[in-house]
């Protein structure tokens, strides 16, 4: 290991060096504790009786090998304060980790899976030219072992049930909340313990692998959450490791965050290099295809507070972070959560941007959802809620998320957040996702969402399956099956995502009528989208669509087969002069013009 960039944030590879490694004989265990006044090993091999490591290099590194120990085997580090304790600490390096309310490191063999998914990793783009239809799902609580909800299904479990699920149901990604070791269920894995231990709670690191390269040999996708912000309090973890903030800030003004986490120090190398690594860990180690990093803001911002002013140290370390990642995984996908409006998120960091391939659409999120919120009447009001998008978006490359984030802590799930009564809420829904897949930017969507789910998102309990055995729901199911393929097969709903040529309104000033319409684009194709927002039948008329010689309807929201009330032609058909259709309420159409 390069020790001088250690120290200085610059090296990429710190867990090949510190952390547990097994050997032909047994195993090496390497840790970092520059404030520690002596380390013991303790684990399995040894009847958790103590091993006095070495000091090595600058007497900040501690080494001991122990001949005969071998994967799967128990650890902790022993480590004595400078205030005369003895507290015992996982591994911050660990490859595995016990399952809470243990805390014990767990030795893992990265070398034991060889991945299959060669054809894969040589295709693989950043998508931007590409469909990016992301199904995004906490591992645990997609599907349960029995119904009592007691059991989580394993890495293996999962995969043979996904796979199949996502190729039939149109998604080419899976975005999975994080897989690193945490001990509270309901962090969901935000507040982590092990940020190199994918969690035990579903099987071992080589059945993660194995899980993802099944995904890629069915040209899936899979993109992983990252925490770069912050870390759990547990004394058995990062948290005040050698005795002294070394991860840390300090100062407990900056120190714990809005969700009574630990803050990370960016401006320490140290801590710098320790998080590039564990990113570069989960990409190069596990063959993931890109990251999601939570919670940015908080790394612009001190505090995700723009009134405090700008953390420069963590927007250093996440430029340098990004630029290094993008140039060792050029083709892997890196996007942020950010809510704020600072600027050049997705430009190059040699352009003077933050180096992210996609920024989450927080605006579009909100505007849309408060304006289906609304009754249709006050929806004149509030039109330009739906055009404003358009005027920021070509700022960044942005990616639409209707997220985990917007069906819990009593926001209501997707389908409820539609202003009426049950059997109303339906249509606005179908109708809202077809402007969502209309409209710029790559798409994400969280799991049960597509099957209209009512209950917000639990992550103790599974999805509500049994939903499907309602008409209304498995007909709002085949909706989104279909609208997610047509999403894929459909060019010019991709290709020139990020272009302007890409998309061009149409008519975007019919308040009273609660109508717009526009067109989206590439080189060889044309598709026009109308949606009446209201609830009232509109007739829509259009007195020449230019260059338009035939046109042919591919997906209408009112199809009697969803739910809706009427049966619509899917010919195509000759265009002679005036463009009029008639649009039922809560209803969105698009059309292939020829």
């Amino acid at each position: 290991m390069d020790v001088k960039g250690f120290y200085q944030g610059q090296i990429f590879d710190a867990y090949e060096y510190l952390g547990a490694h097994v050997t032909e004989k047994g195993v090496l265990f390497r840790t970092f504790a520059p404030h520690a006044v002596r380390i013991a090993l303790i684990g399995d091999f040894n009847n958790w009786q103590e091993y006095e490591m070495g000091r090595i290099y600058d007497g900040n590194f501690f080494e001991y090998y122990v001949e005969g120990a071998t994967e799967g085997m128990l650890y902790k580090y022993r480590i004595y304060q400078q205030d005369g304790r003895a507290v015992d600490h996982c591994d911050p390096y660990g490859f595995g980790m016990e399952l809470r309310p243990n805390s014990a490191s767990v030795v893992r063999d990265l070398s034991a899976y060889q991945f299959q998914d060669l054809e894969w990793m040589n295709k693989r783009t950043d998508c931007k030219q590409k469909p990016l239809n992301i199904y995004e799902l906490h591992f645990g609580s997609w599907k349960k072992k029995n119904v009592h909800n007691s059991q989580w299904l394993s890495y293996k479990e999962v995969g043979h049930l996904l796979i199949p699920y996502l190729k039939k149901n149109g998604y080419n990604y899976i975005e999975i909340m994080p897989l690193n070791e945490h001990p509270c269920d309901e962090s969901w894995g935000y507040q982590s313990t092990g940020f190199y231990s994918p969690t035990s709670r579903y099987g071992s690191a080589t059945e993660l692998m194995e899980f993802i390269d099944l995904c890629h040999q069915n040209d899936i996708g899979v993109l992983t959450d990252f925490v770069p912000v912050h870390f759990a309090v547990d004394e058995y973890a990062l948290a005040n490791y050698d005795g002294t903030a070394l991860y840390e800030y300090p100062n407990t003004d900056v120190g714990m965050s809005e969700w009574g986490s630990c803050n990370f120090m960016h401006s320490r190398g140290e801590v710098r290099t320790f998080l590039q690594s564990a990113a570069r860990y989960w990409l190069k180690e596990y063959h993931f295809d890109g990251i999601r990093m939570d919670a940015i803001s908080n790394i612009i911002y001190w505090q995700g507070n723009p009134n405090r002013g700008v953390n420069k140290n963590a927007v250093e370390f996440i430029k340098y972070m990004n630029q290094g990642l993008k140039q060792q995984f050029p083709t892997a996908i890196l996007s942020a959560e950010d809510c704020t409006t600072y600027p050049k998120v997705t430009k190059p960091v040699e352009d003077g941007g933050l180096g992210f391939d996609y920024k989450w659409d927080m605006g579009w999120m909100n505007d849309t959802l408060n304006y289906f919120r609304t009754h249709p009447y006050d929806r004149m009001r509030d039109y330009h809620k739906l055009t404003f998008s358009m005027m920021y978006y070509y700022s960044e490359d942005f990616l639409l998320p209707l997220s985990h984030d917007e069906v819990v802590h009593g926001k209501a799930t997707i389908v409820q957040k539609m202003n009426g009564d049950y059997e109303g809420k339906f249509p606005q829904a179908r109708a809202l996702y077809l402007y969502m897949f209309t409209h710029p930017g790559k798409k994400l969507n969280f799991m049960g969402n597509e099957l209209g789910q009512l209950r917000e998102w639990d992550e103790k309990r599974a999805q509500d399956w049994e939903l499907l055995d309602y008409p209304i729901h498995e007909q709002f199911h085949r909706y989104m099956m279909d609208l997610n393929k047509l999403y894929l097969e459909t060019p010019a709903l991709y290709e020139w995502d990020y272009k302007p040529e890409g998309f061009q309104w149409v008519d975007c000033n019919l308040e009273e009528k609660c109508v717009y319409a526009f067109e989206r684009r590439t080189k060889d194709m044309r598709v026009l989208c109308i949606f009446n927002f209201s609830d009232h039948i509109q007739e829509y008329r259009k007195e020449k669509l230019p260059e338009v010689r035939k046109i042919k309807l591919l997906l209408c929201s009112d199809m009697e087969k969803y739910g809706g009330f009427h049966k619509y032609s899917r010919r195509m058909t000759k265009l002679t002069g005036e463009f009029v259709i008639s649009l039922q309420p809560f209803t969105g159409m698009i059309y292939l013009l020829d």
